[in-house]
């Protein structure tokens, strides 16, 4: 997909030539779709440094480590986002930003304790640095200063939404290693996986957004099934790095080594013949797979449909967020989520 238009060729004959032409200047650059809420991203940037803040030395320490590593901040961006759609960023934007931000990396710290990991954006992590214990307890920290940040603001709605992604993060990852110990993963499996793993705090993040700006139930659902919608395309195409079928600028098989089954595997076994598919799986067993096991894997998810299978449900699932998020009143704030949803599925990395 090569530009927003994309999302609505199929319907450009219903919109007149005025929306056909606004919608094909959608914003699909990062800068371009955070400037609806670039002040308001400049205030939440000292706001969420204080909410890390600790006077414990040594917390302290690890929280300025911490904030020197450069993410996309896309999660505050949907919330901020979502508040200014349906109406506007409020003081519990910002904090509802802040706890998103404060779970999503607590969350990256543990993950890296879990799966032994030295660097995180560059930079070396907490567990490498100060080993897993303190990584652990530094986790910890982050979840708590997150949801005491909403309980003190009895900010109750917000709180759920995000306790809840939580409870689906977790649900899911035990789902997807518990598949990966036996590779009996089927394609309606693989969805619940990624939308527990994934969609779940995307999703979480525009019905916060909603939440803290309305009261209308009927625009906090739209906005929730947007962020669901997004964040099952932004995991397949995920998924597709790991088989080469974009330039993710990164190392391919990674999901592969750790038996991770996703969609264009998934999608081509149930397509192959019984002897290739013993073959293949085979390979996809192996413990320590070599550079000829992956190169066959992919070929095969190639060969059988499976790339192009998975490409075609990323599209579907972002026209879905496209033309959820078109259902609002039109605003800068409401266009740069939709060029934010081709941003997802166009992106490199």
């Amino acid at each position: 997909m090569e530009d927003a238009s994309v999302f609505t060729s199929n319907r450009a004959g219903e919109r007149s030539t005025g929306e056909r032409s606004a919608e094909s200047s959608l914003p699909t650059t990062l800068d371009a779709i955070r400037a609806p809420v670039s002040e308001e991203l400049d205030a939440f940037r000292p706001y969420f440094r204080e909410a890390m803040r600790a006077d414990h030395f040594l917390l302290d320490k690890i929280t300025q480590y911490v904030l020197k590593q450069k993410g996309k901040r896309v999660r505050p961006l949907l919330v901020l986002l979502s508040a200014k759609v349906c109406g506007e960023v409020t003081e519990m934007s910002y904090r509802a930003a802040a706890l998103v931000e404060l779970l999503h990396t607590a969350t990256l710290v543990h993950d890296d304790v879990v799966d032994d990991a030295d660097t995180r954006r560059g930079m070396f992590s907490i567990n490498a640095l100060w080993k897993n214990k303190i990584a652990v307890l530094m986790g910890d920290f982050l979840l708590s200063r997150g949801l005491l940040l909403s309980l003190d603001h009895q900010d109750y709605t917000v709180l759920h939404a995000l306790s809840d992604a939580v409870r689906r993060m977790s649900e899911g990852e035990l789902l997807q290693i518990e598949k990966a110990r036996f590779l009996d993963i089927d394609e309606e499996t693989y969805f619940r996986i990624i939308s527990d793993k994934t969609a779940s705090l995307i999703s979480a993040c525009t019905a916060a957004g909603a939440l803290s700006a309305t009261d209308d139930d009927d625009m906090v659902d739209r906005m929730r099934t947007y962020g669901e919608k997004l964040g099952l395309a932004f995991q397949i195409r995920d998924d597709l790095f790991d088989f080469g079928a974009v330039d993710a600028g990164k190392p391919v098989g990674i999901d592969m080594q750790e038996k991770k089954m996703t969609l264009p595997l998934i999608h081509a076994l149930q397509q192959a013949t019984k002897s290739d598919k013993k073959q293949v799986m085979k390979r996809v067993r192996t413990d320590e797979k070599s550079a000829a096991d992956m190169k066959a894997i992919t070929a095969f998810a190639r060969e059988h449909g499976g790339i192009t299978y998975a490409q075609d449900r990323m599209h579907a699932f972002a026209e879905e967020a496209y033309d959820m998020a078109a259902s609002f009143p039109e605003s800068h704030a409401r266009n740069a989520l939709m060029g934010l949803t081709a941003y997802t599925i166009q992106r490199t990395r």
